[in-house]
């Protein structure tokens, strides 16, 4: 197969994208065996850089409000547009440059292209009391059919936070491509339950990578309720380098006729880390779906306790699904555990939920939900948080998609 041809940058764009066209000719994209990637492979790579049709304004297509009025005091938000010098050091400030894993690719693509930034910052209010979290709703929507948005999260020490980030698509606009940053950097002893709900058009290409860091004591959860496309990659990076940081991440994941790759990588470099991973998916048709957890343990890191477990239901059809749980563990004081489960749902659990009364389609939805719900209360320590957040509704209104598209 011949390599993907690398478009050369015109002079009007910002350095960024010479600077990533040249590391592109040099390393090429991603290549047909890369770990991480051989099972699923990505757009080539023309697809990532394309330019935003039309001019667009970095305020608009998001909005960050608290869930009660009366704490909007108690965080800031900057909407930065990249294509400004002054305004592009402030939105790119204290961030990593890409790694050299095979998703820093997709990371300099992102430096190349990126068109509008956000910027959150958490303060909390130290007079609340400790039980009292600060609720957020983040909305993001593509304001074209390219989209290379940037969003960086600041928590500050001992704030407890939980934010709803939920991103909307228009289904009538659908083929639209979205290469997403986002840095999470939680300060010493804060706290942070993430629910994010990401529900692309069936014609769509995302790209989402999450950066997480914890400083000591901080403590992250994620539930994370997904649904397939033409190309959807969720990739999470967890850096626990610091003593007694913890990580949760539970994934609802739904493909039908589509495609999703869940690429979770978390490292641990320091004592008495924790880390929990549970991932769900339900595969219909001819989906195609990976599922990737890999867990470092460093030289050093005591006490560390971790576990993976990575489960596949076909709901229907021939689904193609990659289940890959990995721990690369260089210490000897620790805890660790790993495994993979697939295969359909139990028929006896369809026979009891009709004789409630329920027609096939209905009783299999509520199977459905009640699983997904259970691995994502799992990582949130907190059932009534996917009421409160609304994250209930969503997860019943993206399951019966997912099971109408099935029988397309």
């Amino acid at each position: 197969m011949r390599p993907t041809p690398i478009p050369a940058p015109a002079p009007k764009h910002h350095p960024d994208l010479a600077d990533a066209h040249a590391r592109l000719v040099a390393r090429r994209w991603i290549p047909a065996k890369a770990e991480h990637f051989r099972h699923l492979p990505p757009p080539p790579a023309a697809t990532w850089l394309c330019e935003p049709v039309g001019p667009t304004d970095p305020s608009t297509n998001w909005q960050v409000r608290a869930i009660d009025p009366s704490k909007a005091s108690q965080f800031i938000t900057q909407t930065l547009d990249p294509a400004n010098p002054q305004q592009r050091a402030i939105l790119f400030r204290g961030l990593p440059w890409p790694d050299e894993s095979d998703a820093a690719h997709f990371g300099w693509m992102h430096r190349a292209t990126c068109q509008r930034g956000l910027r959150l910052h958490v303060a909390g209010d130290p007079a609340l009391p400790a039980d009292t979290p600060l609720q957020l709703l983040l909305q993001i929507s593509p304001p074209t059919l390219f989209d290379a948005p940037l969003v960086v999260i600041d928590v500050a020490p001992g704030v407890d936070c939980v934010l709803l980030e939920q991103h909307e698509f228009d289904p009538s606009r659908s083929g639209g491509v979205q290469n997403l940053v986002l840095h999470i950097r939680l300060g010493r002893g804060a706290r942070l339950r993430h629910l994010r709900a990401v529900a692309p058009a069936p014609d769509d290409r995302l790209a989402h990578q999450l950066h997480v860091t914890l400083a000591e004591d901080a403590r992250y959860h994620q539930a994370l309720l997904a649904s397939g496309s033409a190309y959807h990659l969720q990739r999470t990076q967890i850096d626990l380098h610091h003593p007694r940081s913890t990580a949760r991440i539970g994934a609802a994941l739904l493909t039908a006729n589509t495609t999703l790759d869940q690429q979770i990588a978390l490292s641990h470099g320091a004592c008495d880390t924790h880390s929990t991973v549970e991932s769900l998916l339900l595969a219909s048709g001819k989906a195609h779906a990976v599922l990737n957890a890999h867990t470092l343990i460093a030289s050093g890191a005591d006490d560390a306790n971790v576990r993976q477990r990575l489960s596949a239901i076909p709901t229907s059809g021939q689904p193609r699904v990659v289940l890959r749980p990995h721990m690369e563990i260089h210490h000897d004081q620790v805890q660790a555990a790993h495994g993979a489960t697939y295969g359909a749902l139990p028929e006896e659990a369809l026979f009891y939920a009709r004789q409630r009364g329920l027609d096939e389609a209905s009783a299999l939805a509520l199977i459905l939900q009640g699983l997904q719900r259970a691995v994502l209360e799992g990582a949130l320590r907190e059932a009534e948080l996917l009421t409160n957040m609304n994250f209930e509704a969503l997860l019943a209104r993206m399951t019966t998609q997912h099971l109408q598209r099935a029988t397309v």
